[in-house]
């Protein structure tokens, strides 16, 4: 018992603080840098879309958001993320956007990241391949992103939409893939991207890809917005960095108020991936990130 006294006694030195205060860092530094920020986590979940035909019921859709190409995010961990969906065999792969970045380099680095990261997603055995810019994208130079994806596969909706038809042996049905331009930097028109011909329409859902979630509230006061059936989006990163207690350290505009998961309003359902990527520090911290996959269901 005095040995123990005798340890409770004993002074912790200023070096013996500093010390602990540096190795604590340097795990911290460690796990979030390396292991949780490769820890891909996947999140399942069945959507209930009123009006969905029955043709649809069941079919699985993936959403992958904020690659950063190249800013820290490794060519192996984006393979990693494409062979993850691969063994999903999604009907279709949404991307909401931020391939690249645009800091800290400069538009030529980032236009050459762009072109290996869609190389890297033409990978994906799934040949439905939907995708909308977000402000990273625009700021480096649009139409540099928009060739890359365009070459490699991927439709990009820029302030447009299409249909996404299914038969049956006997019943048929469309659903209408809407995507924005990027509401931070670019020039989002929702009556562009959801037109009075795809609004309400019987047993045609809509759903809309939007990089910025915090958009949402414009378009909720738009007849245009008020017929999306549900929203996807990215660009938060879900904070990336959260403390406990806290929450996240800092979030980008139009990304502060609807930051991750799942928000209702009325009709229309919102979805807010944390994606795979990091800009500023290469950390993430009780923020992993995220592929989504989802699977549609008649309401």
């Amino acid at each position: 018992m005095a040995f123990f006294d005798s340890l409770s006694r004993r002074p912790i030195s200023r070096r013996g603080l500093l010390k602990a205060g540096v190795l604590g860092a340097a795990g911290l530094a460690l796990y979030s840098g390396e292991i949780e920020r490769h820890w891909i986590e996947i999140t399942q979940a069945e959507v209930q879309l009123r009006g969905l035909a029955d043709a649809f019921d069941g079919v699985q859709i993936v959403q992958l958001s904020d690659i950063h190409m190249e800013e820290y995010t490794e060519p192996f961990f984006l393979r990693d993320a494409v062979d993850k969906i691969n063994r999903m065999q999604p009907d279709a792969v949404l991307l909401t956007g931020d391939f690249v970045s645009d800091v800290p380099r400069s538009k030529h680095f980032a236009a050459g990241a762009a072109w290996q990261c869609a190389s890297i997603l033409s990978e994906l055995r799934c040949r439905q391949l939907y995708a909308v810019l977000g402000n990273h994208d625009v700021s480096v130079g649009e139409q540099n992103i928009i060739e890359a994806l365009t070459a490699h596969g991927v439709t990009v909706l820029r302030n447009a939409y299409l249909p996404i038809e299914r038969f049956g042996d006997r019943t048929g049905g469309r659903i209408w893939l809407a995507g924005l331009d990027d509401p931070c930097k670019g020039d989002p028109d929702a009556d562009l991207a959801i037109p009075v011909s795809i609004r309400n329409q019987a047993k045609e859902p809509v759903i809309l890809m939007c990089h910025a979630p915090d958009y949402a509230d414009d378009l909720l006061v738009t007849p245009a917005g008020r017929a999306v059936d549900l929203m996807l989006s990215g660009h938060t990163h879900g904070g990336q960095v959260r403390i406990p207690a806290l929450g996240p350290l800092a979030l980008p505009e139009l990304g502060r108020k609807y930051v991750e998961g799942w928000f209702r309003f009325g009709k229309m359902q919102l979805y807010v991936n944390r994606g795979i990527g990091t800009v500023g520090l290469p950390f993430r911290f009780a923020c992993p990130p995220e592929i989504t996959q989802l699977t549609l269901r008649s309401a």
